[in-house]
């Protein structure tokens, strides 16, 4: 579960980052057309963790039983 954490805690911060660095241009160019693809990267891989750690909790109600 430490881990799970780590990796979400990880994922938010390079999200962060990204959007700072993104918001210092005024036109949009490469860097800012790469720098959403990278913002949608991570939440789509935030979402994903969070459906493991669902799924994984789910499995540890079920072998409970």
């Amino acid at each position: 579960m430490m881990k799970f954490n780590k990796n979400i805690a990880t994922t938010l911060a390079i999200g962060i980052l990204v959007a700072m660095l993104s918001g210092c241009q005024k036109q949009e160019g490469p860097a800012e057309r790469a720098g959403k693809e990278v913002d949608k990267a991570v939440e789509k891989t935030g979402q994903q963790i969070e459906k493991a750690g669902e799924r994984i909790e789910d499995a540890a109600e079920d072998a409970k039983k």
